[in-house]
C-alpha cells in the first residue's frame, strides 16, 4: 500500500465550486436525511481520488442504492475515517487551532449525537465553511448553531 498526499486545494475547490448547487453525479440527500455528509464525502473525494469499496465498513458512492454508510452518515463517516487503516482518506480528530482547509467540521448537540458535517475552506482569520443540506458557502463556524465541535484532520491518503 502507497501513501499519497490529500490535495486540500482540490477539495476547496471542489467545496466552493458545488456548496450552492449539486453536482449531478450524485444523489441530493436533501429530502432523506440531509445532503450535508454526502456534500463531505464529495469534497474528500476531490482531494482524495480514492473510495474504499469494503463491504459494510468503507467508504464509496456508486448510486443512491450502491453506496457506503460512511459517505452520507455523519458518525459513520467519523468512525471510516478515524479507524481507517485501509485504501482511501484517513483523519484524526484535532483541536481548533490545528484544523487546515479541506478538513471538516461535525457539530453535535449536549447529548453526544453529531448532526452536521461542514466542509472547512477558510481558516484565518475565523475558520469559514462550505456545507450542503442548509447549502453554505464562507459561512463562519460561529454563525452555526451547536453544543460541541469535533475537527477532523486529514491526514492524507493510502492506494495500492
Amino acid at each position: 500500500m502507497r501513501e499519497k498526499i490529500y490535495n486540500r486545494a482540490a477539495a476547496v475547490a471542489y467545496a466552493r465550486k458545488w456548496a450552492l448547487g449539486r453536482n449531478p453525479a450524485y444523489y441530493n440527500f436533501q429530502n432523506i436525511g440531509g445532503d450535508c455528509t454526502n456534500f463531505a464525502s464529495q469534497c474528500i473525494y476531490a482531494g482524495a481520488g480514492v473510495m474504499n469499496y469494503t463491504p459494510d465498513v468503507g467508504w464509496y458512492y456508486r448510486s443512491l442504492y450502491d453506496r457506503a454508510a460512511a459517505w452520507t452518515g455523519v458518525e459513520y463517516l467519523y468512525r471510516f475515517l478515524v479507524n481507517n487503516e485501509s485504501v482511501g482518506p484517513y483523519a484524526h480528530e484535532v483541536t481548533r487551532d490545528e484544523v487546515l482547509p479541506g478538513d471538516i467540521v461535525q457539530l453535535g448537540r449536549s447529548n453526544g449525537e453529531f448532526f452536521h458535517t461542514p466542509v472547512i475552506i477558510a481558516v484565518n482569520p475565523v475558520i469559514l465553511t462550505a456545507a450542503h443540506t442548509y447549502d453554505a458557502l464562507n459561512k463562519p463556524l460561529s454563525a452555526y448553531n451547536y453544543d460541541i465541535l469535533r475537527f477532523l484532520h486529514i491526514d492524507g491518503v493510502r492506494t495500492w
